[in-house]
């Protein structure tokens, strides 16, 4: 069968030819998310595929990784297995107003669930080697370069380099974590180190207001370890709705975990007491491991992408264009490495587009808008859609705001004192949902759905028509039914 490519409107059968000139039509660096799936789908579609990955470890380098990349190894994956290990702290303390007869001292076995966590890291490492293989893609274990707009060079295990011509070229190396330039930083780990510490700490201070960070301070607070979470902003997860930001916060405090906002570290220190972490404020702060959360920058540094030509940007990120083509029109690039939505299903969603216009004959553009997301604190945060924030900056009329907080159901027996929010943006003049955010258990589950609604247009009366689940948490969705606040226009109104 034909493999059917388009690329600047040159006929298939022309391209066909031309690319026997080529050991690969498509040759992928980096196996994680984007790449394996842009590689996998280019080869149903009929490309001779070459990708190459560096070789497997838990904790990343510049010459370690592992097909599964950053998701699958050292990110959501194994951050999701350790918070669900978390959430059975707070849930045998519930579990006594249930009627369960639990002793007052239970014990956590952290070595037991990282050996777990690990098994089922090595056991989806494997999965996605069978799935490149069934696919026929030919793996190389190896650090992988641009050296030409047609040809990649692999170094081998052992030093061997070996070349390859590519009618493509396709980078996919995500990301790594970015380290604060502070004197002591060398003491200080990252979340690639926090996904394996041999120990426990009792002790940990955080430095960053992000999802990783608010992610490892629900995790370890779960788990018994006090948790001093530092971060420059007035509220942690920069970016999201202020107003959910702030249930986030009071839910990690409401969780006895210690907040420190407006606040940065200055510098780290070793003593025999532990680390001394010291802020801006003189304040210090005893840890047996202090997290850096500040932030990832891309993978682009060992690509010697500059030397062909590849256009990065300040950070280092490759710039490319709708399609995820790059300035040199045979190196295309997904994922995070491209530093535009840093999402495991984003970077899935650009290597199936790039699979469909490149080899599929179908020209298709990653579309941003409506992609739901989840910080997994405990309780988690998910949204989808425009924050209020946004919502008023982007639209031409009045903004109507829903919200509703409640205890849910499962709170009124166990006694917990910790609400679920729930929030609904609408347009004033169109009614259409243009946001849609909860804070509270199964929320991200929730927001899967919810994401649907949106990605159809769904309208807030399409909301209240819908009949909900009840005794549910997620009928609140389909039952909020007064406005909590409305928002007047802030842009002049036209009709061009």
């Amino acid at each position: 069968m034909a493999r059917k490519m388009l690329i600047d409107g040159e006929p298939a059968a022309a391209l066909e030819e031309e690319a026997t000139n080529f050991d690969f039509d498509l040759f992928v660096i980096g196996a994680g998310s984007g790449g394996v799936r842009a590689s996998r789908f280019s080869a149903n579609f009929g490309a001779k595929v070459g990708i190459c990955e560096l070789p497997y470890h838990p904790i990343s380098s510049e010459t370690i990784g592992g097909v599964g990349g950053t998701c699958v190894i050292r990110g959501c994956v194994p951050k999701k297995i350790l918070v669900y290990g978390a959430s059975y702290g707070g849930e045998l303390e519930d579990a006594r107003n249930y009627g369960w007869q639990l002793s007052e001292k239970i014990d956590f076995d952290w070595k037991k669930l990282l050996q777990k966590k690990t098994d089922e890291i090595n056991r989806l490492n494997g999965i996605y080697k069978r799935l490149l293989s069934n696919a026929g893609v030919k793996l190389f274990e190896g650090e992988g370069k641009v050296v030409g707009p047609h040809e990649v060079e692999v170094t081998q295990l052992d030093g061997t380099k070996l070349s390859y011509s590519a009618k493509h070229i396709l980078i996919a190396t995500g990301g790594r974590a970015h380290l604060p330039d502070i004197p002591g930083k060398e003491l200080g780990i990252t979340s690639d180190e926090a996904l394996s510490l041999e120990e426990l700490p009792k002790r940990v201070v955080i430095l960053g207001g992000g999802y990783i960070a608010v992610e490892f301070a629900s995790i370890w607070q779960g788990m018994g370890s006090t948790v001093n979470l530092v971060f420059r902003k007035e509220l942690p997860l920069r970016g999201f709705d202020d107003e959910m930001r702030a249930v986030v916060a009071r839910n990690l405090e409401g969780r006895g975990i210690n907040l420190h906002p407006r606040t940065n570290l200055t510098q780290l220190i070793k003593t025999e007491d532990g680390i001394k972490a010291v802020t801006d404020h003189g304040e210090e702060l005893m840890a047996d491991a202090v997290l850096f959360a500040t932030g990832r920058v891309p993978n682009t540094k060992r690509l010697n992408l500059e030397a062909v030509g590849v256009e990065l940007d300040s950070c280092g990120a490759i710039k490319v264009d709708e399609y995820s083509r790059t300035n040199i029109p045979s190196i295309w690039a997904v994922g995070d490495v491209t530093d535009r939505m840093n999402l495991t299903p984003v970077a899935l969603m650009e290597g199936t587009c790039f699979a469909k216009t490149v080899f599929g004959g179908q020209e298709s553009k990653a579309d941003y808008s409506n992609i739901p997301c989840a910080v997994f604190s405990i309780p988690p945060l998910s949204v989808v859609g425009l924050s209020e924030e946004q919502a008023i900056e982007q639209a031409n009329g009045d903004v109507l705001v829903f919200t509703s907080t409640f205890n849910p159901m499962k709170n009124t027996i166990s006694g917990r004192q910790e609400k679920t929010v729930m929030k609904l943006v609408v347009d004033g003049q169109t009614d259409k949902v243009l946001g849609a955010s909860m804070c509270g258990p199964d929320a991200p589950e929730i927001m899967q759905g919810i994401a649907v609604a949106l990605k159809c247009g769904a309208t807030k009366a399409q909301f209240d028509s819908t009949v909900g689940i009840h005794p549910s948490s997620a009928e609140e969705f389909v039952t909020m039914r007064s406005v909590t606040r409305t928002v007047a226009a802030t842009k002049p109104r036209t009709s061009l």
